[in-house]
């Protein structure tokens, strides 16, 4: 089942890149990629930097994280 081992972080937001990516700093001083998925795109557009955002990540790979949209 994907996500069952995934957790959840928060970060602010250090650059938006051109490829719908950007560069998130977390509490502890990592730089980390996050991307959006396809529904997350257009809340991903609207992000600048110094915005706080909650993204979830694998504990397989911790270079990348997800944007989890707050409902």
């Amino acid at each position: 089942m994907p996500g069952e081992n995934a957790f959840k972080v928060e970060g602010v937001v250090v650059e938006v890149m051109p490829n719908r990516t950007c560069w998130v700093e977390l509490a502890n001083g990592h730089r980390v990629r996050m991307f959006a998925t396809r529904k997350a795109r257009a809340a991903l557009a609207a992000l600048s930097a110094g915005d706080r955002v909650r993204m979830q990540m694998s504990p397989y790979d911790l270079s990348e994280g997800r944007l989890i949209l707050e409902s």
